[in-house]
Formats: C-alpha cells, sequence, structure tokens
C-alpha cells in the first residue's frame, strides 16, 4: 500500500506539564495527570479546584499575556525543531492558528478595570496579532488565519493545511492551537453543564472507557506542528481525514451517530485506508457518557478487534481549542518513542483500552475530535515514509 500525505516534521508544546515538549512527553508516560489542586475558583463553595493549568513563563516580548507567549513559544519550539531535523522552508509558508478563546484574561481585565485604556492594549487582545507577531518573526508570507471548530478546532486546523498542501497554496505550513481560558468562570460553566469535574484528581473522575467516569478535567495548551513534505525525518504522516456535523443540538451528540459513523469512514476512504489497517484510536475520550457510547460504538463496529483505543485527556486534561492539536502532539511523538502514552487504567473498562505507557509496533492511528455542538473530525497518522 502506497500511504500519501504531508508529514508532521517538527512539534513545540506548552501544557500543564510545563514549557516544552520534553516535560510534555515525560509527564504523559509517568501516568501522573498535570492537573493540580489550585486555589482561586470557588466552585461549590470550595477554594481550590483540579484544573490542569498552564504555568507562568514564556519570554515578555512575546506579549503580555501567558496566551500570546505560550503561542510563540510552542511555534517557535515547533520550528526550531523542524530545522533541526531537516526541514528548510519554501518560498510560502503559511501560518494557521486554531482558537476558540483567545485572551480571555486580558479581555476580563479590560472591560473590568476602570479608564484610561491603551490603543496597545486593545489590539494586543485582537486574535490576529500573535499571528502577525510570528510572521513578522520570521519573515513568513503565504496566508495566515485562524480557524475554530470548538474541540475540533486542531483537526479543522490539520485539515485545513493539508488541503492548503495539496492546493499548492502553500509550500509548508506553521500549525498551532491554542487555548488558555481557564477563568474561574469558564471552569464553573463546564461543571454546571455536568461534564467537567473539578473536585477529584483526575484519575479518579476522568476515565474514559471505564466505570465510574464523571467527566473531564480541564486543561490548557498550545500544540504547534510545522507541516511539509519537504523533511528527510518527520514524526508522523497525516493521510487524511474528513468532518461532518450532527446539526442536532448545541451540547449533545446525535444519538443515532449518523453523522459521527460517516465521519470516521470518510476520514478512511480520504486516506486510502481501510478500517481493517487501524491499529489505535487517539480517542477524544473525555470521559463523558455520551463520548464513551460514541466512539466505543465505532470501535466495536468498524475496527477490528485488535484495535486499541486510548485517551490522554486523563493526563493532560481537556485542553478545549487545543485538545485534538495536543493529542495528534501525543500520537505523533508515539511513533518517534515507539511508546502509546496512554494513561492508565483505575476502574473496569473497554476490552481494547490500553493501560498506561505501552510499547507501539508503528501501525496506522486514527485521531478523532467530536466538538461541542456537533463538530465531529477524524484524522488518519501513519509512521513516517
Amino acid at each position: 500500500m502506497v500511504l500519501r500525505g504531508i508529514d508532521i516534521c517538527g512539534v513545540g508544546t506548552v501544557t500543564g506539564y510545563g514549557w516544552g515538549t520534553g516535560p510534555f512527553w515525560d509527564g504523559l508516560v509517568s501516568g501522573k495527570p498535570a492537573a493540580t489542586l489550585t486555589p482561586g475558583y470557588g466552585l461549590d463553595g470550595n477554594e481550590l479546584a483540579w484544573v490542569a493549568r498552564v504555568p507562568d513563563g514564556g519570554e515578555r516580548a512575546d506579549g503580555r499575556s501567558r496566551f500570546a507567549r505560550a503561542m510563540r513559544a510552542a511555534a517557535r519550539a515547533a520550528i526550531t525543531d523542524a530545522r533541526e531535523r531537516g526541514w528548510r522552508p519554501g518560498r510560502q509558508v503559511g501560518l494557521l492558528h486554531a482558537v476558540v478563546l483567545g485572551e480571555v484574561d486580558l479581555w476580563r481585565n479590560f472591560y473590568r478595570s476602570g479608564p484610561p485604556k491603551q490603543m496597545r492594549d486593545y489590539l494586543a487582545q485582537m486574535p490576529s496579532t500573535p499571528m502577525s507577531t510570528l510572521m513578522q518573526e520570521y519573515g513568513f508570507h503565504g496566508p495566515a488565519m485562524n480557524v475554530s471548530a470548538m474541540c475540533a478546532s486542531g483537526n479543522a486546523g490539520l485539515l485545513t493545511a493539508k488541503a492548503w498542501l495539496d492546493a499548492g497554496i502553500v509550500d509548508d505550513v506553521v500549525f498551532v492551537a491554542t487555548d488558555l481560558s481557564l477563568t474561574p468562570d469558564n471552569v464553573e460553566q463546564f461543571v454546571r453543564l455536568g461534564v467537567a469535574v473539578a473536585d477529584t484528581e483526575p484519575l479518579d473522575g476522568c476515565r474514559p472507557f471505564q466505570e465510574g467516569s464523571r467527566g473531564f478535567v480541564m486543561g490548557e495548551a498550545s500544540a504547534a506542528m510545522v507541516l511539509s513534505r519537504q523533511t528527510d525525518r518527520a514524526y508522523a504522516r497525516i493521510l487524511g481525514g474528513a468532518m461532518t456535523h450532527d446539526g442536532h443540538h448545541v451540547t449533545s451528540i446525535e444519538p443515532g451517530l449518523t453523522e459521527v459513523q460517516r465521519c470516521f469512514r470518510e476520514a478512511l476512504a480520504n486516506a486510502g485506508v481501510s478500517p481493517s489497517d487501524v491499529r489505535y484510536l487517539n480517542a477524544h475520550g473525555p470521559g463523558t457518557a455520551q463520548c464513551d457510547r460514541a466512539e466505543g460504538t465505532v470501535l466495536e463496529t468498524l475496527f477490528p478487534a485488535e484495535a486499541r483505543v486510548y485517551s490522554v485527556k486523563p493526563l493532560v486534561g481537556h485542553c478545549q481549542g487545543a485538545a485534538s492539536a495536543v493529542e495528534v502532539a501525543a500520537a505523533a511523538l508515539a511513533y518517534e518513542h515507539s511508546v502509546v502514552p496512554a494513561s492508565p487504567i483505575v476502574a473496569p473498562a473497554h476490552p481494547q483500552l490500553l493501560d498506561g505507557a505501552t510499547p507501539m509496533d508503528g501501525g496506522i492511528t486514527v485521531k478523532s475530535s467530536l466538538g461541542m455542538g456537533g463538530h465531529n473530525s477524524v484524522l488518519v497518522l501513519a509512521p513516517p515514509a
């Protein structure tokens, strides 16, 4: 079988584990969640909440907020990594930034603080600003734009990058997904929706495909990748993918799973891969009942019994608009290290669920992400050619 696609040739991450891909990977394979008891949330009368918040850090010159600094740091790390692995930028380098809630902290302060307000403070909060400064830093002149599809934004951005490359619009793409939105206000809304857990340790509350799961622990991240067909040493290859929309409800998955299952089938067809070729399902896996049911149904009806499923959300947290991107980064690093960074099993589980870090024998990985409101997305990944 001839594998087609685009290569992931550089990776950079900023997560609750810290600033850099090293802390991210070490945290995943340790099996210890990034979330900590964090003060200042005041949920249900508790001052402390379990969240995987990105710690303060980064370069002051990259912006006034953790958001801007994380975005620039992750992108810069991915570009540096790609160059060290043999990538040389082509004439047209594009930039795609997946984002749902940007500069939450700055916007809150901007409207809550009294006058006077500086024009530079206002401009700093625009979603185009960190993109513009990154393009200026590297002298890139390809198209640059934001992508937003709720939790599926990362997959959506990567599919857009592949479309740009397939169409010859660009020679290379720098892709970044950033979500640093864990204010007490935002965490409270997800807890009230009944999908987020903040009052117990992550592995106790978030158990995808296991009994007793109550939902997800919220996280933050910025994950970046360089995508190209001009590299000697890739992490992984994106063969293809698909997106559909339920057109059903603002939060819930359509019970018949018609569009979810169509998304998986069309992704495999687009990638030129048979369901029997799939070795791993890197699931959306937030630990909610409806997502466990949806992805469990696909696993059991579409993929072979030998396929295995895992989710990294109990470890890195649900990183919202950056979720699927940080999970693709985990899958790409899995090929590099020959280890699947699965979360440990802590309760009776689906028989195909991996238990903690597991040796990897290559093969096709399917990455699904089911964004709130009906955004279904699936990527098909393979080892580097």
